[in-house]
């Protein structure tokens, strides 16, 4: 089992709200740093990591001991180097990430991207206020330890490109 001390390579955690644009990013910082990307939405898609579809919301419920069974081993493996990036945070294991980036987004740029998106009322609604209140900030400064958490804006293509080299220089 790898830990941060062990790693080649740090693992890194890319968290927010739906729309704040973190496929994007850690897309963009496995590119640049030759990592490997997990994006676990499609992964629960593709892997059938699953409980059941949630008409309501529009969503699968996924199942967090599937989806962290499915990529332990490329989490644990001693040469690291793997880009993370979810809208849940808190049930990963501590030991995975060395940099924890939580991304973050004017409520109302996250409203009109949700809605460009097709996001149902209540689903919308939901997210938006898990970003008011910092839901899922403070879940990344419970479960990781502070120093290893980045809270960085996500609104336009220059805020992106900064994040990227804000994370370049935290892991340098």
């Amino acid at each position: 089992m790898a830990t941060p001390e062990t790693r080649q390579n740090p693992n890194i955690l890319v968290t927010g709200s739906p729309g704040t644009g973190k496929s994007t990013l850690a897309a963009t910082l496995a590119e640049k740093l030759g990592f490997e990307q997990i994006e676990c939405s499609k992964e629960i898609r593709e892997h059938r990591l699953y409980e059941e579809y949630d008409e309501r919301m529009q969503t699968l419920v996924f199942d967090e001991d599937k989806l962290l069974d499915h990529i332990e081993d490329r989490m644990d493996s001693e040469s690291g180097g793997v880009v993370v990036d979810f809208h849940g945070c808190d049930f990963f294991p501590q030991r995975w990430f060395d940099i924890v980036v939580v991304l973050r987004c004017n409520n109302t740029k996250l409203y009109d991207r949700m809605v460009a998106r097709g996001y149902p009322p209540e689903k919308i609604r939901e997210n938006v206020q898990c970003e008011i209140f910092n839901s899922i900030v403070e879940e990344a400064m419970e479960s990781y330890d502070e120093e290893i958490v980045l809270e960085v804006p996500s609104e336009t293509i220059e805020q992106m490109n900064e994040n990227v080299d804000k994370v370049c220089n935290f892991i340098n």
